[in-house]
C-alpha cells in the first residue's frame, strides 16, 4: 500500500507542480487535493489518483467529512496555501489565507495522526519582522510547531520562478535581476538564489519521505538540494 497527500493549494504555481509530481509518484497511491475550484488534470498523468474535495477552509473539518478524516492517519500533509495582500485585499484576508488556514489544517493533521506536515512559508519568515509578510510567515512557523505534529517541515524558498496565472510586476522584475546574478550568488549567498516552483514541488516531497520526527526549517539552498536527489 502507498501513502496518501493531502495537499492545500494545488491550484497555485507550488501546488500544481506538486500535484503533477505526486501523481507521477508511484509511492502515492491516493492524492486528495482541497481545493476552492477544480484543478484541471486532463493533460497529466495518473489522474485517477486523485480525489477533489471543495473547501473554503472556513469549516474544514465538515468539508473533509469521515473519510478523508480517517485517510489523515499516516498520511503526508502539504500545505503550499499564499497569497498577496494586493490579491487577499487586505491584510486581515491576506493573515486568513496563510495563518488562520494553515494552522486549521495543522491543528487537524496533528489530531488525526498526520506523519508528516510539510508546508512552504518563506525566507524572511520572522515573528519579530518590521514586514507584515514575513511576521505573519513567522507566526504561522510558530503556531505550528506548538501543534501535535510528529514530523513538521517549514521550507523557506527565495524568489519563486514559474508560470503564475497572474503577473506580478515586482517578481517579474526580481526574477530578471536574480537569473542575472546568480551564478555570483556563492557560499552563504547560494540560500538567496531563486528557485523554480517545481524544485520546491520536489523538495516537498523529499521531506516528507525522510520524515523524521521533530520540527525542521528547510532554506532556499538546501531544498534545491533535496529536489536534486
Amino acid at each position: 500500500m502507498g501513502v496518501t497527500a493531502i495537499v492545500a493549494g494545488g491550484t497555485g504555481l507550488v501546488g500544481r507542480e506538486l500535484i503533477r509530481l505526486l501523481q507521477e509518484d508511484p509511492r502515492y497511491d491516493k492524492i486528495i487535493a482541497l481545493v476552492r475550484r477544480d484543478i484541471q488534470v486532463r493533460h497529466l498523468q495518473g489522474s485517477e489518483k486523485l480525489i477533489q474535495v471543495k473547501t473554503d477552509y472556513s469549516q474544514l473539518e465538515a468539508d473533509l467529512g469521515p473519510a478523508v478524516m480517517a485517510a489523515m492517519a499516516g498520511a503526508h500533509v502539504f500545505c503550499t496555501l499564499g497569497t498577496t495582500i494586493k490579491k487577499a485585499g487586505s491584510q486581515e484576508q491576506f493573515r486568513k489565507v496563510d495563518f488562520e488556514f494553515p494552522m486549521k489544517l495543522g491543528e487537524i493533521s496533528g489530531t488525526g495522526k498526520a506523519d508528516v506536515f510539510a508546508i512552504v512559508t518563506a525566507m524572511g519568515a520572522n515573528r519579530a519582522s518590521s514586514i507584515f509578510y514575513n511576521r505573519v510567515k513567522g507566526d504561522v512557523e510558530q503556531g505550528l510547531r506548538g501543534l501535535n505534529l510528529r514530523s513538521l517541515y517549514m521550507l523557506r524558498p527565495s524568489l519563486i520562478l514559474g508560470d503564475r496565472d497572474e503577473v506580478r510586476v515586482g517578481e517579474q522584475l526580481g526574477s530578471l535581476v536574480s537569473r542575472a546574478i546568480a551564478p555570483l550568488m556563492i557560499g552563504r549567498l547560494r540560500t538567496y538564489r531563486p528557485i523554480q516552483a517545481s524544485k520546491i514541488a520536489a523538495g516537498l516531497i523529499a521531506c516528507a519521505q525522510k520524515g523524521e520526527a521533530g520540527a525542521h526549517v528547510v532554506l532556499s539552498d538546501r531544498i534545491a538540494e533535496l529536489a536534486g536527489k
